[in-house]
């Protein structure tokens, strides 16, 4: 019985991951019915994704410590019914500030929900062989909820309303809800857990300056002053929070977290993974809509075979050589195969490219990003002891949000400015300029994608030089003693 309660907690947690991982990209679709609908302007559109990004990543440790202090259980579900009551604030939005405003919200619900979950997966499946079963489903969840989400954001937006790529969160967390109330019992709560205030307000606020840098040099370039300000007051705040990590008497980021080789590998390469996929999503969703025609629901079945690659690496290729194989001959070539995908997709035109282009690019992409990212959340989280799995996972899930957060806003606004560029050097009379705006618009696209292939290959080089394992950590097999994991279920 408690075998098969554990994997119902399994089914749990994924849902769980699903949506948060699904509401990162099911608005991408539904993105250009509501900037029509709020009278959105370009710049600020991005913000509808990063507001969101932002705050899950700029909170996620302080999630962490929080779900060491309450409880997993109680972090889990209380972060469950917040995101609902977001979801649906965000879906009767009757303007931009509103929309972004819940989007933040389900960020901050989304901080206390990430951690908590991958830490309940992590002291629950500690067998190796049911472990590489467990990570596999959720390292599939992970990589394909995102192409999942952009699906379901066309059937949605087609058939529905943009408003409902929020309301259907509400059943989603519902339904885990109960599950949760159901099959998880209280544990996990260590007594010694604090909250660190001083380092979440030094750590939210850089990455948030940070990240508005990034998007402000769009529209203002990149030697204003004001971004200037942003950027280096970031960098600084950062610095600080480093140095008070080291101080404080029960860190949001401990040191026996970062001083393991292997997760340090495995935050690195999830953090420039996710700075090269998050724009590319949002501009071939635009590629597809807005230079093609497509209808939402014809551009979310275009990421299907991406979603069923994704599937296919997570859980026939990483999950059956995770335990045989050392981690860095899973994650290298992985990120090579998508990175190729993505030098496929940057050679775009105003023709459809779909077949020809878009297809194999995807589905190189899907394969090697999964393989990739399962076998980094089983290194980022094996051999961890109980009383930090809330922190090391909050670190994984901070390093995911924080780099889709600065790729979105990096990304954009290198489109944004290639874009500028290409029409003023090919302006001119007699130029058509529908056209023109068209062929402007793929090349700013096109060369924000190359900067997302140098991302993965960055990636990929980080992963070779860091991560030296013969084979990925368990709780049982880590070299390191650990203390025995918590049951977390009645």
């Amino acid at each position: 019985m408690a075998d098969n309660r554990r994997w119902w907690a399994l089914v749990v947690i994924a849902l769980a991951q699903l949506m948060v991982v699904l509401d990162m990209t099911i608005v991408n679709i539904a993105l250009p019915s509501a900037q029509a609908d709020l009278n959105m302007s370009d710049a600020n559109r991005q913000w509808v994704i990063t507001a969101y990004t932002l705050a899950f990543g700029g909170l996620l440790l302080l999630g962490g410590r929080i779900s060491d202090l309450a409880g997993r259980k109680t972090t889990f579900m209380i972060g469950l019914l917040g995101f609902a009551a977001a979801s649906a604030l965000g879906g009767a939005a009757t303007g931009q500030g509103m929309l972004f405003g819940a989007r933040a919200l389900q960020g901050v619900f989304a901080a206390l929900l990430a951690p908590a979950a991958l830490s309940l997966l992590a002291t629950t499946f500690t067998e190796p062989k049911e472990r590489a079963k467990a990570f596999g489903v959720f390292g599939a969840i992970v990589g394909a909820g995102a192409a999942i989400g952009l699906l379901a954001g066309g059937l949605l937006t087609e058939y529905l309303d943009w408003r409902w790529c929020l309301y259907v969160n509400v059943p989603i967390a519902l339904v885990a809800f109960a599950g949760a109330w159901a099959i998880l019992a209280p544990g996990g709560r260590h007594p010694d857990a604090h909250l660190d205030v001083p380092g979440a307000l030094l750590g939210s606020g850089g990455m948030l300056a940070l990240v508005y840098g990034f998007s402000e040099a769009a529209s203002r370039g990149w030697g204003d002053g004001l971004v200037v300000t942003l950027l280096v007051a970031g960098v600084v705040l950062l610095a600080a929070f480093g140095v008070w990590q080291t101080r404080a008497r029960v860190p949001l980021l401990p040191m026996s977290v970062i001083k393991d080789r292997q997760r340090v590998g495995a935050f690195l390469t999830v953090l420039f993974v996710t700075v090269g996929m998050f724009g590319v999503f949002l501009f071939l969703t635009y590629y597809l809509q807005g230079v093609l025609g497509w209808s939402p629901l014809k551009t979310g079945l275009a990421y299907l075979p991406m979603t069923a690659a994704m599937i296919v690496g997570s859980t026939q290729i990483a999950a059956r050589l995770l335990s045989k194989v050392p981690p860095r001959t899973l994650i290298v070539p992985g990120l090579l195969v998508a990175a190729g995908g993505l030098a496929i997709i940057a050679q775009v035109g105003v023709e459809p490219a779909y077949v020809s282009h878009v297809l194999p690019g995807m589905l190189m992409l899907g394969l090697g990003m999964s393989t990739a990212m399962m076998t980094s959340i089983s290194l980022a989280t094996g051999s961890v002891a109980p009383r930090d799995s809330g922190a090391a996972s909050a670190t994984f899930n901070t390093a995911q949000q924080v780099g889709g957060s600065i790729g979105t806003a990096l990304l954009n606004t290198i489109a944004a400015s290639a874009t500028a560029t290409y029409l003023t050097a090919h302006a001119g009379p007699g130029v058509d300029k529908r056209l023109l705006q068209a062929e402007a618009t793929v090349h700013g696209f096109n060369v924000a994608t190359w900067w997302a292939f140098g991302a993965l290959l960055l990636a990929a080089l980080i992963a070779g030089v860091v991560v030296n394992a013969e084979r990925a950590p368990t709780p049982q097999g880590a070299g390191e003693r650990t203390p025995e994991p918590v049951d977390t279920l009645g």
